[in-house]
């Protein structure tokens, strides 16, 4: 079977440990560069402390001495720069889409935030401010303080306790946070822990000589990796009602300690299909309650890939709160039925390959397959 990345890739690491994955795509003109950081909120491990792998999603946009945020925007727009940063539970992404020409002058600019981030305690405070503004917006929708009350009540030990946005109460007290705040970003942002990706209208061993001529000064860090405490097994079911305080449709969500992403196992990959096939828009469950019985709006399996196990879960909307047992039972019967009778070979065979080619259908530009290196390459090496 051929690979599902029909790209040729140099991957090269420098002696300071700095990850380089350098591909020609065969799309012309444009290059994305993709720089994952392999922390996320998952790293989080001092209590009171939550939420800082996300601040420093913000906090490096605040400029260097040599290129302070108005002079490092110039250069982005100058260059007619797609730019953007996302913090997941495992790492923090940033990200430039932009003119093949530019790959030199991006590489400088983006080698001198990384090494040399610079932002004032006045700084400090305002972006932690502008935090706490952004939880109290995102905390207005049900779905998402829904995933926020699941996780807070399914881990009693790991860090995927807590969103990527943090603890209210970690949020509240960031200001005062900003001695620490160095402490964080010298030990995580280290070239140990990042890998520079270069995808698009490249030469691959061009592009790589480029990233050593910047990054290769970027020291590596003295001490070790703060460890994650692993979740115990759970011994008992945990069954939670939250309340909303203002009218809107209940949520029904049932959640398992699932498998975490592997390259080489298939415990994940296979939770995936099975997941889509019970919970997805083709499932017998979807046609029933979703399209014949109406009684949700709503069905989905939502299964992250991630680092350490986590949550395997089904939501469903319910359209009147009499009907959420009912709905509840029928997730519940469904996975039950799934356990003790095995999926038909043919339907399995025809959601492998709809999969696949679903996949591959993604990889038509230089930024969609940049950004999908970017999503599984910090999986490749725990932490």
């Amino acid at each position: 079977m051929p690979p599902v990345l029909p790209f040729p890739a140099l991957e090269t690491t420098l002696p300071n440990g700095l990850r380089i994955i350098a591909l020609n795509t065969g799309f012309p003109n444009l290059v994305s560069l993709q720089i994952p950081v392999q922390t996320g909120s998952r790293n989080e491990v001092e209590s009171g402390k939550s939420g800082f792998a996300h601040f420093f999603e913000h906090m490096m946009f605040r400029g260097t001495e040599r290129f302070p945020a108005e002079a490092y925007q110039e250069v982005i727009t100058r260059a007619g720069a797609r730019q953007n940063a996302y913090t997941t539970d495992d790492y923090t992404n940033y990200h430039i889409t932009f003119a093949k020409e530019d790959l030199d002058r991006l590489l400088e600019l983006e080698a001198d935030r990384f090494m040399n981030l610079r932002y004032s305690e006045s700084d400090f405070k305002t972006e932690a401010r502008a935090i706490l503004g952004e939880y109290n917006k995102s905390a207005a929708d049900p779905l998402t303080k829904l995933f926020e009350v699941q996780r807070q009540h399914a881990y009693s030990t790991h860090t995927y306790k807590h969103t990527t946005m943090g603890f209210i109460a970690d949020i509240e007290d960031m200001p005062n946070q900003f001695e620490y705040s160095r402490t964080f970003f010298e030990r995580w942002y280290r070239p140990e822990y990042a890998t520079v990706i270069i995808a698009g209208d490249i030469d691959p061993e061009a592009a790589t000589a480029m990233v050593e001529k910047h990054w290769s000064s970027w020291r590596p860090g003295s001490g070790t990796p703060v460890p994650v405490p692993p979740e115990p097994a759970q011994s008992a079911p945990v069954v939670v009602h939250h309340r909303w305080d203002s009218p809107t449709l209940p949520w029904v969500t049932i959640g398992f300690h699932g498998p975490a992403f592997s390259a080489t196992e298939k415990e994940y990959v296979a939770l995936d299909f099975v997941f889509d096939l019970l919970f997805g828009e083709t499932s017998d469950l979807y046609r029933r309650l979703v399209e014949r019985e109406q009684v949700v709006d709503q069905l989905f399996p939502y299964l992250p890939a991630s680092q350490d196990p986590g949550l395997a879960t089904i939501m469903a909307r319910v359209k009147r709160p009499e009907d959420t047992v009912y709905v509840r039972d029928a997730i519940a019967q469904t996975l039950a039925e799934a356990a003790a009778k095995p999926v038909p070979s043919k339907r399995l065979e025809a959601a492998k390959s709809h999969a696949r080619y679903s996949f591959v259908r993604t990889l038509d530009n230089s930024e969609s397959i940049a950004s999908t290196l970017a999503r599984f390459r910090p999986l490749r090496t725990p932490l």
